[in-house]
């Protein structure tokens, strides 16, 4: 059957962001629709099933929906399956994200969370999928994955590649995380599935989705063999380059990209105090992508306040935004609860980040709200009650879609003392840059508002208790170095670095190439930020790129589909 005749459905449990799905469809140039009932499964000539967040969720809401029987069904049909994230994990026997919550068993085998000894939890990035049969599989249609691009992972659990046993029929590709080998994509006979998301994954993703659309991937049963050792699995993850675009309303009402010279987002008195205007939010993004971007972070610093929340502008941007960009996007501002301007209508955080999921985010940035998250968390431990109660924004939208989903923004300055006796109850570190007063330790101080007012919370104390809380990174900027271009705040971030076992971005004060790779060298932070030099061209992305590939540093470079 041509492509162009079938029936390709889409299913879905609600469980994020899928118009980044639907978008990569369209963009290949075909259709795919929603299944509604049970009768879509007769209809469909091939189904794609993606997912985030919990094991436990995508089975339970499977099953309350009656769609776990019918989908086994269409498996045992023959017809064309591709699973992405979880929608490859449900695939098991079962995971211990959920242990008491049962797989749909096509595969043996159970899903397991990663080790945290040697590594930050999520596995977060782009790595390889290096495929590991050595069947001759010139005679039938294969799915396009090439071993030396780089595919986005976001996963905190993982099946463990051991390439014996059951896995010989079904593994196809593995992919290496510091010390764990975990099997990234699976095919066996009409089921294809990915651990990694192509639809995030750039034009490399796009052409393993198109390989998927466009022929029957169907491997023999007869085909299974010898599959590689979990020790010629080689590491391949790269540090991610990420683009900050900061949103608000200028004084004519537009949206447009800003940036602060330490949090102040307008012109000096004799340039005309306007709000600083670097472009076009969706134009700026897309040339980002187009510059090989390994993601993408909106940073909303207008309220809207006077707008029902589902007119809100930066819904449209992101709508706007994944219909031509294909590497993730998060969004940051306004994630907490919400009443519409007519009283009535109230909205709960995790609704709220269901609509910017919806609208094509797959990360939601959560700042001021985190601190008053973080300031509870410790009262509730030091009055003896249970700390976690899922009542906070944090927990609340990790348990639906994922950790990963949740990003902590950190806005910290520092506060110096002479001795760390005069920052009672705080972390406090010596540092190699003296106070105004000469002052060798100082603290780092939290702050609320877009950086206008100090809280008597350090960011040791933040960020244990947010991660403590379900979040799965941490965005850290820092207010002293912000728009200085003097390099990274790096005793902030390895400070950090050891308080946590989650990624951490290095945000706030890049100027030059070397200041991205001495964050990465001197801290092992997962990812480098910056904005205003990438707004006006001061550091191409792809300048970045190159210096740290001469350093050694792994990156996705423009051979892996940028």
């Amino acid at each position: 059957m041509a492509a162009s005749d079938q029936k390709l459905y889409l299913l879905d449990y609600g469980a994020g962001n899928v118009r980044s799905l639907l978008n990569a469809v369209e963009k290949l140039g075909h259709r795919i629709e929603y299944i509604k009932t049970a009768e879509d499964f007769a209809k469909a000539d091939k189904i794609i099933f993606p997912g985030v967040g919990a094991f436990g969720y995508a089975m339970q809401a499977l099953k309350s929906s009656g769609f776990a029987e019918l989908l086994k069904a269409y498996i045992a049909s023959g017809r064309p399956l591709m699973g992405i994230c979880v929608g490859m994990q449900v695939l098991f026997e079962g995971s211990d994200e959920s242990p008491s919550e049962p797989g749909l068993g096509i595969f043996e085998g159970r899903v397991e969370l990663f080790d945290k000894k040697l590594k930050s939890v999520p596995h977060m990035g782009w790595n390889a999928a290096q495929v590991v049969h050595q069947e001759n599989v010139l005679a039938m249609a294969v799915p396009e994955i090439d071993e030396d691009s780089r595919y986005y992972f976001v996963h905190s659990y993982a099946v463990p590649y051991t390439g014996v046993g059951a896995q010989r029929g079904y593994v196809h590709s593995a992919t290496r995380y510091v010390d764990q080998a975990v099997v990234s994509s699976v095919w066996s006979r009409n089921v294809f599935a990915t651990q990694f998301h192509p639809e995030k994954s750039g034009p490399a993703g796009l052409a393993l989705l198109q390989s998927f659309i466009e022929h029957d991937l169907v491997r023999p049963q007869s085909s299974a063999g010898e599959l590689q050792i979990p020790e010629d699995i080689e590491s391949a993850l790269t540090v991610r380059v990420i683009a900050c675009l900061d949103v608000r309303a200028n004084d004519q009402g537009d949206l447009v990209v800003t940036k602060g010279d330490q949090y102040d987002v307008r012109e000096s008195a004799d340039k005309g105090g306007d709000v600083r205007n670097l472009g076009k939010p969706v134009d700026l993004a897309k040339r980002y992508y187009d510059e090989g971007a390994d993601e993408i972070a909106f940073l909303n610093i207008t309220s809207f306040r006077n707008l029902p929340f589902r007119d809100t502008p930066m819904l449209e941007v992101l709508r706007q935004a994944s219909r031509s960009i294909f590497v993730p996007l998060t969004i940051g501002g306004g994630v907490r609860d919400s009443v519409d301007p007519d009283g009535e209508h109230v909205w709960p955080a995790v609704q709220v980040a269901g609509e910017y999921f919806r609208s094509g985010a797959d990360k939601v940035s959560i700042g001021s709200d985190a601190v008053y998250a973080a300031e509870r968390y410790w009262q509730r431990k030091a009055e003896g009650q249970e700390p976690l109660d899922r009542s906070t924004a944090i927990e609340q939208i990790a348990e639906r879609y994922g950790r990963q989903a949740v990003v902590i923004s950190v806005d910290p300055r520092r506060v110096y003392v002479n001795s760390p006796e005069d920052a009672s109850g705080h972390h406090v570190i010596r540092t190699a840059f003296p106070g105004p007063g000469g002052e060798h330790y100082c603290w780092y101080q939290c702050t609320v508002k877009g950086g206008r007012e100090g809280r008597d919370t350090d960011v040791r104390q933040l960020v244990t208790a947010c991660e403590a809380l379900g979040a799965g990174e941490i965005l850290l900027n820092c207010m002293d170095k912000d728009g200085t271009n003097s390099g990274y705040d790096i005793e902030l971030i390895s400070d950090t670095k050891a308080a946590v076992s989650i990624p951490v971005i290095a945000s706030s004060g890049a100027g030059r190439p070397e200041h991205f790779s001495a964050a990465v060298e001197q801290t092992a932070v997962e990812a480098v930020l910056a904005a205003g030099i990438f707004h006006r061209r001061e550091v191409p992305i792809a300048a970045v790129k190159k210096h740290m590939q001469e350093q050694g540093i792994s990156i996705r470079s423009a051979g892996d589909g940028v």
